[in-house]
């Protein structure tokens, strides 16, 4: 050692250090000695012994550690690039020349070269040159950071471990500087000690304070466990299935030490992780547990194994605990709705009706509503669309030609193939609790020897029993209080009263051709242009166009046919741009439409179908929206007396209906016949279109206009419609359906309607720009239609 060897005068942790910068080295096996941390050490080879006198009680050294712990008397490479510098507090003699020596680090130090040892003297102490290492202050934003999350996780594990003092927390906060707060922490937890080593090697205090972060992380996941497990255990003293579960747990992992794995056990095991955090109901508990212990006693090879796997999976699958929260926000909610439909404002405000209780009232029952229109006005998508404005999931069950009650109920586990009803099924797709459940075409439920859904849904709908839906193969209560279920229909006649009963009807009406041209612009031409790959570069399609398309090419109250219309010439377009490029953009007008689609199938035919005497337009509300309906009249003499002929399918009621009108004629024919018109002889009443059944008191109105346009000779008017059911009397009574009528006239180019006058106040539904194209004469007596509509008697009739 040299006689004045030079001096490092450093600072730590507010105290001024000289140290030298060559001191005697003491290696150490199996151990990592940090600054800041008092340490004790066992000393027993000669060179350690030499090393402790060179440096002398209260004197400093070097401790660095052994790279190769088996290493006897390790040379300046076999130890560490970097050690810790520590002074000896004190020094105790042990038995078979050894010492115990207490040091405490107080600086890192680099290893340099090999001072000049006594070759004399093989066991004198290692000598080294140093270089210290001190902490350099660092008062950036991720120093802050990296102190915080390592002083907030310290708290968390000495919160978790009972063998640590709430005290030791002050004592965490307290460290002075980052790099000691580092290294107090680092020699008080569990750390490998490669890792403990790259500590030391590490000057960066930031940097370690980052890896001692992770390594608290770790202790923290592990001090979880442990409590978790504590906890389970005392849980266990007063729940045995609690208690049971632990101990399979247990045992699964002493298994998986030992190698021996049980295939059938742990299929077993994972089937009760899954279905342990479900929360049931005690009575649906204790059946779970079980089949569960029926599972577990069943050998792998056994036949009913799978069928109780299955069922047990089916409980586990269903969302019994998931739920998605819903946006009750309602300006958002109106966009999304008027994003993806046009109009249907009465659907939209119902609604938002909902999400506003709903805010208002979070436990309030949800609605059963059942949307009722013609086909194509967007009942289906419009459910979708309800599901993306309430943020819930979207599950949809099509229930047209269903006849078998276990459709809905499911099968009883009793039968081969077994399994849930349409319900649960789409329940567990849909992955929460409470979608949004489309059930499709309610309205074409079936019933047959196997049952019928229709009372089955019962349960289903109404929100005093759905909470405790059994389905039959899961044989358990699942609650379905929280799904709102929205039914689809084209028409009530057919859904059964006690079902009907259960649900908020909600009609759409059809369209009307400005309605089709708003919604051919804004959803179905874009769609089509992007699904055959144009874009508005490529094409333009003008009003004209569409409006042709629109008035002359569709005669429906949705717009599926449109669609399809419009696919067609898109399909056309996207031809002649593939064939011609340099055609692009193309022009689309009125002209093109009409050679791309061929001759219209829909022109306006009242006027030409009512120029001869005893035909009239009448009106009819249809599952698919409204219509007109020409009623023809025509008298045959010969025979005995006034006879009655009906043709065309009619039904009872249409023909009680024509029955009361030819009374009422007979009645008042001197105000309307001339002499001699109701001699003897048949008169034939035809509707057209015989292959399609009618029926309904409607056309009563209609009816007698014809019978009266027939004898009398006198021609009805072509732009006008009628409806209403007659009395005896002659007094118009009122009839439903008024809406899909009024509207079937404003599309078939009717330019004036008769109904009833106390059907004056359903006119409200109707959209304002219907009426304003239309002449609405409200009618009390048939005489009031008659005057009406009937052409003088001097006018031209033509010949039929």
């Amino acid at each position: 050692m040299n006689d004045s060897p030079e001096v490092q005068t450093i600072t730590v942790a507010g105290e001024t250090l000289s140290i030298p910068t060559v001191l005697p080295v003491l290696p150490v096996r199996d151990a990592v000695v940090l600054p800041g941390l008092n340490v004790p050490l066992a000393v027993g080879r000669d060179r350690s012994l030499a090393a402790l006198d060179a440096a002398g009680d209260g004197g400093l050294l070097l401790v660095a550690s052994q790279l190769d712990p088996a290493t006897e008397d390790p040379a300046s490479s076999e130890l560490a690039t970097v050690g810790c510098v520590c002074r000896i507090l004190r020094m105790v003699d042990a038995r078979q020349q050894t010492r115990q020596a207490l040091v405490v680090g107080l600086v890192r130090a680099r290893i340099g070269a090999v001072q000049t040892r006594d070759d004399a003297n093989p066991d004198a102490a290692l000598e080294v040159e140093i270089e210290a290492l001190p902490e350099a202050p660092d008062t950036s934003d991720e120093a802050k950071a990296a102190r915080d999350s390592v002083i907030q996780l310290a708290h968390r594990l000495i919160d978790l471990r009972d063998d640590a003092p709430s005290q030791w927390k002050n004592v965490v906060s307290d460290m002075p500087t980052p790099g000691l707060l580092a290294d107090m922490i680092a020699s008080n937890i569990p750390v490998p000690n490669d890792d403990r080593l790259a500590l030391l090697c590490e000057p960066d205090a930031t940097a370690r304070l980052w890896k001692v972060s992770s390594f608290l992380e770790r202790e923290v996941t592990i001090a979880e466990k442990h409590r978790s497990l504590r906890e389970d255990e005392a849980d266990t003293e007063m729940d045995p299935r609690r208690r049971e579960r632990l101990l399979r747990r247990r045992m699964r992992d002493i298994q998986d030490e030992l190698g021996e794995h049980d295939s059938g056990e742990r299929e077993a095991d994972e089937l009760a992780d899954r279905l342990d955090p479900l929360e049931l109901s005690e009575e649906a508990r204790t059946h779970v547990d079980r089949e569960l212990k029926r599972f577990r006693a069943l050998p792998t090879h056994a036949p009913d194994r799978h069928l109780v796997r299955t069922y047990l999976e089916w409980i586990a699958d269903l969302p019994w605990n998931t739920t998605t929260e819903d946006h009750l926000d309602l300006h958002e909610a109106r966009e999304i709705l008027d994003e993806d439909h046009h109009d249907l404002d009465k659907v939209k405000e119902r609604i938002l009706e909902f999400l506003a209780v709903r805010k208002l009232a979070p436990d309030a029952k949800a609605p059963i509503l059942c949307f009722v229109g013609p086909p194509g006005v967007g009942k289906t998508s419009l459910g979708r669309s309800i599901a993306r404005a309430m943020g819930r999931n979207f599950a949809r069950a099509s229930l047209g030609g269903v006849r078998d009650e276990a459709e809905i109920r499911g099968h009883r586990r009793t039968y081969v193939g077994a399994m849930p009803g349409r319900v649960l099924q789409n329940i567990r797709r849909a992955g929460s609790r409470n979608p949004v459940f489309l059930l499709d075409e309610i309205d074409k439920l079936g019933a047959d020897f196997r049952g019928d859904p229709s009372s089955a849904l019962l349960e289903v709908l109404d929100p005093e029993q759905n909470g405790t839906f059994s389905d039959h193969y899961l044989e358990m209560p699942f609650d379905l209080s929280k799904v709102l279920f929205i039914a689809t229909a084209n028409t009530l006649s057919t859904i059964p009263h006690a079902l009907l009963d259960r649900m908020e009807v909600i009609e759409l009406p059809g369209y009307t051709e400005r309605d089709k041209g708003v919604i051919a612009r804004r959803y179905l031409i874009p769609k089509q242009l992007s699904d055959h790959g144009l874009g508005v570069e490529h094409v333009v399609i003008e009003d004209a166009a569409i409006d042709l398309v629109v008035s002359e090419y569709t005669r429906e109250a949705g717009v599926r046919n449109l669609d399809r219309l419009f696919a067609t010439l898109v399909r056309k377009i996207a031809a002649r741009i593939a064939t011609d490029p340099d055609a692009a953009p193309l022009t689309v007008d009125a002209a093109f439409a009409s050679d791309a689609l061929g001759p219209p199938p829909h022109l306006p035919e009242t006027a030409e179908r009512t120029e001869i005497a005893g035909v009239v337009v009448g009106l009819a509300a249809t599952t698919h929206g409204g219509d007109i309906l020409f009623i023809e009249a025509t008298r045959n003499s010969g025979g005995e007396g006034v006879r009655l002929r009906l043709t065309g399918q009619l039904g009872d009621v249409m023909r009680e209906s024509a029955e009361a009108a030819l009374s009422w004629v007979r009645a008042n024919a001197s105000d309307w016949l001339p002499e001699g018109a109701l001699s003897a002889g048949e008169i034939h009443l035809h509707v057209p279109a015989g292959a399609v059944p009618k029926d309904g008191p409607s056309a009563g109105v209609a009816l007698a206009t014809a019978i009266v346009s027939a004898l009398s000779g006198r021609r009805a008017r072509g732009t006008m419609a009628m409806t209403g059911e007659i009395s005896l009397r002659g007094r118009v009574l009122p009839v439903g359906g008024i809406k899909e009528k009024v509207m079937a006239a404003a599309r078939a180019d009717v330019k004036t309607v008769l109904l009833p006058r106390r059907n004056l106040k359903d006119l409200v539904e109707v959209p304002e720009d219907v009426l304003e194209e239309l002449e609405i004469i409200p009618l009390d007596t048939v005489d009031e239609a008659l005057a009406a509509i009937l052409e003088p008697a001097d006018a031209p009739t033509h010949a039929g």
